[in-house]
This record gives C-alpha cells, structure tokens and sequence, in this order.
C-alpha cells in the first residue's frame, strides 16, 4: 500500500478537510446525525469505506446521535496520505447522510504524572489501571480511556500537585476554552510554549493544561 507521511501544516493547505482537526497527532472528526438510527447506518457506512481502503480509524456512537471518528496510520505512529483520503470519504459520506460535523467538538485527555524515576511507578499505574506500557507511556489495550504519561522532574515537586490534565483541542478553539476557563474561576499559570500549550490553574492550585498541534518542537 502507497503512501506519505503528511505534517499539521501540510493539512492545513488540503481540501477537503473541513471538518477534521488535528488532535493529538490523529486526524479527528465529530458528526451529529439526525438519530441514532441513522448514525449508526453512517458507521456501517463508514465502515464499508474502511473495508474498502484497508485503512481503519477508531469510530465511536453516543446517545443521543454523535459519532466521532479518529484517523492516524498505525504502522508509521503518524498521520499520513491514506488518512487524508479515508477523511475526504468519510466526509462525503456524513454530507450525503445529512449529519453534521463540529469540528470544534474534537479533543483528546491525557493524564500526566510528575516523577524522579518513571521506571519505579509505571508498573503500580499499568496495573492498577490494567494498561500497557507503549514508549514510556501507558495506553488503554481496548483505546478506551485516556493515555498516561510521565514528566521527568530534576527535583521533587513538593509545593505542587504532580498530577495534571492534558486537554488537546482543535487549533481554532484552544483561545475560547482558555478564557472560558478563566471565567470560571481559573487563572493563567504560564504562557510561555504557547500554542503548543497553555498551563491553567483552578483556584486550589490543580493544573490542566491546553494543547494544540501548533509550534510544536516535533
């Protein structure tokens, strides 16, 4: 099978991607049918174009009527031409079934951990959790729950939670979701990487953090 790798600002100059994001190096996208019934026939629709390419994203219906769709090429860790041409027929497929896409809907949730000595805790999390260990980090064997990965510290970190949530949103929203936040009660920790990411706090002093693919180191 034939294909390239493609980067976040190569999709950016692509047609046909509209209702796509990139979210956590994956190409990601939320439809809302007309009912549940008819979301459904759109995954089987989806799925028979998945067949069809031998290329297959992750698919997920909610009640009342929402699917989101998750495209990445597993065998190279990345994002590549047969994601882009599986993204153009699934949106035609969407269009055609007149459900519609919100792109804005599409994010991802990492919890991360500080830590001296990853090695040490990784076990009592993979199996307290029943994960698997995937580059240091720990992923969901049935790609249900959200990822866990672990930030090396020079020094112990005593005057600060050492856990932290990762929210990865699609570009165009991160702005909106940080001052919506901060409206609530939040404030500003650094801004410093950002658009990579913005450090938030609650008023207790619990960090999240808000990410995009944008000015990202790699």
């Amino acid at each position: 099978m034939d294909y390239t790798r493609v980067t976040p600002d190569d999709l950016a100059t692509l047609d046909g991607l509209a209702d796509w994001r990139v979210v956590l190096g994956t190409l990601t996208a939320d439809f809302r049918g007309s009912s549940f019934s008819a979301a459904a026939r759109l995954i089987a629709s989806i799925a028979a174009a998945a067949d069809a390419a031998e290329h297959h994203p992750d698919v997920d219906l909610r009640y009342p009527n929402r699917i989101r769709v998750v495209l990445v090429t597993h065998a190279v860790g990345g994002l590549t031409t047969l994601d882009v041409d599986l993204a153009r027929t699934i949106s035609r497929l969407a269009a055609d079934a007149g459900a519609v896409a919100e792109p804005a809907a599409a994010q991802a949730v990492e919890i991360a951990i500080d830590t001296m000595d990853a090695d040490r805790i990784r076990p009592f999390w993979a199996a307290i959790l029943d994960y698997r260990e995937s580059s240091g980090s720990l992923v969901d064997p049935l790609r249900v729950g959200p990822p866990v990965w672990f930030q090396q510290m020079d020094e112990p970190r005593t005057e600060r939670n050492r856990f932290h949530i990762d929210v990865s949103v699609a570009h165009d929203v991160a702005e909106a979701r940080i001052a919506t936040a901060v409206a609530a009660g939040g404030r500003m920790v650094t801004d410093e990487h950002a658009r990579a990411w913005w450090v938030l706090a609650d008023a207790d002093g619990n960090e999240a953090c808000i990410s995009t693919w944008q000015d990202r180191a790699s």
